[in-house]
């Protein structure tokens, strides 16, 4: 069984971006060389989120909306974790959409449904962040 891990760095221009992350990690599969296995693709910072879904603008600003309705990021006030920094709702927004995924790797390829793509979400950007990409498999 062979083993591939790499770091990818983001960084975003604002504050909350949505990224179609999957030309990297299609180019970390090509450079894994493994044609069955797993790929486990995660955000290393907990404002950050790796998700699957569509690339679709109107679903990433449905995203936006749906999400600064469940945890809005102003007034900081209202969160107990707003001292030194301003991110609660960031932290709120990650745990929704999640942490990491894992796709099936099929005959050297992303084993996904119709339409989806992997997508880095960011809750609280203009500074590098980290996403693990582990591929195991043959």
């Amino acid at each position: 069984m062979k083993s591939y891990r790499k770091e990818l760095w983001m960084k975003t221009s604002h504050r909350r971006e949505y990224l179609n992350i999957t030309p990297e990690i299609q180019k970390c599969l090509q450079e894994s060389g493994i044609q069955e296995g797993l790929l486990l693709c995660n955000a290393m910072h907990i404002t950050a989120s790796v998700f699957i879904n569509d690339d679709e603008p109107g679903l990433h600003s449905d995203f936006e909306r749906w999400l600064e309705k469940l945890a809005p990021e102003k007034p900081y006030d209202q969160y107990a974790h707003n001292g030194y920094e301003d991110n609660a709702d960031a932290h709120l927004k990650r745990s929704i959409m999640g942490r990491e995924v894992v796709v099936a790797i099929t005959e050297g390829k992303l084993d996904f449904g119709p339409w989806e793509q992997i997508f880095y979400g960011e809750f609280d950007g203009k500074r590098s962040k980290r996403i693990l990409v582990k591929i195991i498999g043959e």
